[in-house]
């Protein structure tokens, strides 16, 4: 907001005007039990904590003994803190009797609202990176904290006014999150029951057959004989390795280049096939599979990846991919991964792998009913991003007095 179109109803002033900014206190040394006891009512708040949580804290990992808490500086509950190492500028409110470490600055006796107060650290968070003292990470002191400019209307109504509607944005993001997290949970419960034969679906009831995966489809090569200069203003389509490792479903509006000569001979690939890495930093991620849906001319893969072509018409492709990512296809698979740092899945190894499926007809009311759940969290996923940046550019304009709410 720049001074001359503050409007004449708001003030500026520096942080440590409006409240009494406190550093945190750690007992040292840290490593000493004797400053914990798991059955104290004072929390003690570590960045994880405030990672973990939005707008109010309400429990820490640790708790600090009787000690513990003479050693460091005892918040109240309903008082504002930041973060001022490691990750900066991070507010939140505290709704438990806690204390703080260095690491942290509390805002005692606030003359502004503590809602208002909360909303302006966070429009500002990104401005700390800036002023903070360079190192191996950037971190604050309470000068610079206390000389940071906070602007606000002088009418209490209006930043509350202000802080409502921004709480009423982090409300609705709030149900969404508890949205996601219910559809994700039943989407999990309902693919490992159908998917184990725990849960049949009504009308089918035929056997399930083993099958193994090298007599039912081959394994074909990604990219090979590539350098980096290929990456760069390519003119064909390739799949990425995160795009296999992330996705049951191949992402195709996230495709990237690579360069393709004429005459080149390189794998191409097509609808229905599927795709594995071959390496990961855990057992449980090697053999992560997703499949090809859309009807794309030409594309190609990466070559840390291999693809399978199912050449048995009695086997679903999507379905294939839901069962080899779910519990039971990792196990199969994690059985399968060598190494020690790094972990790495043989063709062969692959080529072995039974799998028990049911008729075409089952597997595809299962994959249909799985898709579609992960079209309906996909669906919410989009719409929390949309009101993010909603909630942002509202931030914004409400702190700069772009957007009025009280008239005047």
């Amino acid at each position: 907001m720049d001074a001359l179109t503050t409007p004449l109803n708001w003030q500026r002033v520096r942080l440590g005007d409006i409240a009494e900014i406190k550093r945190g206190a750690s007992p040292r040394p840290i490593e000493n039990p004797k400053w914990f006891c798991a059955n104290s009512n004072v929390g003690w708040v570590r960045i994880s904590d405030i990672s973990k949580n939005s707008r109010f804290l309400y429990k820490t990992v640790q708790k600090l003994s009787k000690k513990g808490i003479e050693k460091s500086r005892l918040v109240k509950q309903n008082s504002l803190i930041m973060s001022m190492c490691a990750t900066i500028g991070k507010p939140i409110i505290t709704k438990i009797d806690t204390c703080i470490h260095d690491g942290f600055v509390v805002f005692e006796n606030p003359k502004i609202d503590l809602n208002y107060l909360y909303y302006f650290l966070c429009y500002i968070e990104k401005e700390w990176l800036e002023s903070g003292q360079q190192g191996s990470q950037v971190n604050l002191n309470v000068d610079l904290i206390k000389n940071k400019e906070v602007f606000y209307p002088k009418d209490l109504n209006e930043q509350i006014a202000i802080a409502n509607i921004l709480s009423d944005v982090d409300h609705y993001l709030y149900s969404l999150d508890a949205l996601i997290l219910k559809k994700e949970s039943i989407k999990k419960a309902l693919s490992f029951e159908l998917l184990s034969q725990r849960k049949r679906l009504k009308g089918f009831n035929q056997a399930w057959q083993k099958v193994k995966l090298g007599d039912i489809g081959i394994t074909i090569s990604g990219l090979v004989g590539k350098t980096k200069q290929d990456f760069i203003n390519g003119n064909a389509k390739y799949i990425t390795f995160l795009n296999v490792l992330n996705n049951v479903i191949i992402d195709t509006s996230i495709l990237e280049n690579v360069k393709i000569y004429p005459n080149e001979k390189q794998n191409s690939f097509k609808k229905y096939d599927l795709f594995f890495n071959t390496s990961s930093e855990t057992p449980k991620e090697v053999g992560m599979c997703a499949v090809l849906l859309d009807d794309i001319d030409q594309v190609f893969l990466n070559s840390f990846c291999f693809g399978f072509r199912i050449f048995d018409k009695a086997v679903d492709g999507l379905f294939l991919s839901y069962l080899i990512n779910s519990e039971i296809g990792r196990k199969a698979f994690e059985n399968l991964a060598q190494g020690s740092t790094r972990y790495n899945l043989s063709k062969s190894g692959f080529n072995n792998v039974c799998l028990i499926l049911p008729p075409l007809n089952e597997q595809i009311a299962i994959a249909n009913i799985l898709s579609d759940l992960d079209s309906e969290i996909i669906s919410l996923k989009n719409k929390k991003r949309q009101f993010e940046n909603i909630k942002k550019a509202l931030n914004h304009d409400l702190m700069s007095a772009k957007i009025r709410v009280l008239k005047k």
